[in-house]
């Protein structure tokens, strides 16, 4: 159950970030200059961590290869965020998490193309994974877009709450923006799944991911001549916004979805994105002063269903494999036994 407390802990703090975000620039910052101060304070706090969990005795040779896919996983993720701050800049948040829900698609996608992900059509456990990663982002898309009667009410009013849910006149834009994040978002997953498998050392993985963040970040911010009041870091409330997105945002979630990529497969980790629509309507009610609607309540069941359905399918396939390897490893010691027991021919 680790991986799935881990991912569910990483969705938490990815809805959290969302929120978060969306202050901060509504508050004058660019959208580079938030990249650039959460990634160079994510960068410092997972070099020290990187050497200790990582000592030399079992650290992984670096050769081109590997240096070649943390650009690639860099770059990926700078285009993602940026096209999604970006997105979330023009909308809210609330689009953000839903649109965010077309990332298990895109990399059950991209999973199949790359063979990560083993497909039969006549299979009851590709049926499962398929039925059940269009049943959640289904779901997840309802929990947004209908409402439903009210089925209980929070004592909060939130005026917060009002700026993120409210969507802008060109909520449009910033939907083509969060869609195409959630494209390069899937990207990056797969790049990660590579990257991981040549290179299984999680934190130096995610440390060179934010370093490559943090400069891209400062050279798009001097081409694009950001102003520097968008780098001030008053009011507190950009440096509070700042300190969450370093250390929970970036560090911590990143960190968390790599493992689980790493040990579950990148379908896995995509998977948990429908399941952050159900947290962000639960955080909504408890923190900000929503309610909780029917439509809420019909969604964040039709998620679990196909969620479920999903990790089963991934579940049986575990066990396909594991008859099928344990069938190979037998198949030379029968075949030794039966050669011991013929007798040879003289």
């Amino acid at each position: 159950m680790k991986e799935y407390v881990g991912m569910v802990a990483a969705q938490t703090a990815q809805v959290l970030l969302m929120i978060v975000s969306k202050v901060a620039i509504a508050d004058g910052m660019s959208n580079y200059s938030w990249i650039f101060y959460s990634n160079a304070l994510a960068s410092l706090l997972l070099l020290p961590l990187s050497l200790i969990f990582h000592r030399s005795v079992n650290r992984p040779p670096l050769n081109f290869i590997v240096i070649c896919g943390f650009l690639i996983i860099g770059l990926l993720g700078f285009l993602a965020q940026v096209f999604g701050y970006t997105g979330i800049s023009y909308s809210s948040a609330t689009l953000a998490t839903t649109l965010l829900n077309l990332i298990p698609g895109f990399t059950f996608i991209l999973a199949i193309i790359c063979r990560m992900e083993t497909i039969s059509f006549g299979s009851l456990v590709t049926q499962a994974k398929f039925i059940g990663t269009v049943v959640s982002v289904a779901g997840a898309i309802m929990v947004t877009l209908y409402e439903g009667p009210q089925i209980l009410s929070s004592p909060l009013k939130s005026e917060i709450l009002k700026n993120l849910i409210g969507l802008p006149s060109n909520w449009v834009l910033g939907g083509i923006f969060l869609a195409i994040d959630a494209d390069f978002s899937s990207m990056c997953i797969i790049a990660q799944a590579f990257v991981l498998e040549k290179y299984p050392a999680e934190m130096i993985v995610i440390f060179a991911y934010c370093f490559i963040y943090t400069i891209l970040s400062g050279l798009t911010s001097l081409i694009v001549g950001d102003e520097l009041s968008s780098f001030s870091l008053q009011p507190k409330k950009r440096l509070l916004s700042i300190l969450y997105s370093g250390v929970f945002g970036s560090a911590f979630q990143v960190t968390v979805q790599a493992w689980c990529v790493r040990r579950k497969g990148p379908l896995f980790v995509a998977m948990f994105h429908p399941v952050g629509i159900v947290i962000s309507t639960f955080i909504g009610v408890i923190f900000l002063g929503d309610g909780f609607y029917l439509g809420s309540l019909l969604g964040s069941i039709i998620v679990v269903i196909g969620f479920y359905s999903v990790m089963w399918g991934k579940a049986k396939e575990v066990k396909i494999v594991a008859v099928s390897k344990m069938e190979d490893e037998q198949a030379p010691l029968l075949q030794d036994v039966e050669e011991q027991l013929t007798p040879s021919s003289s």
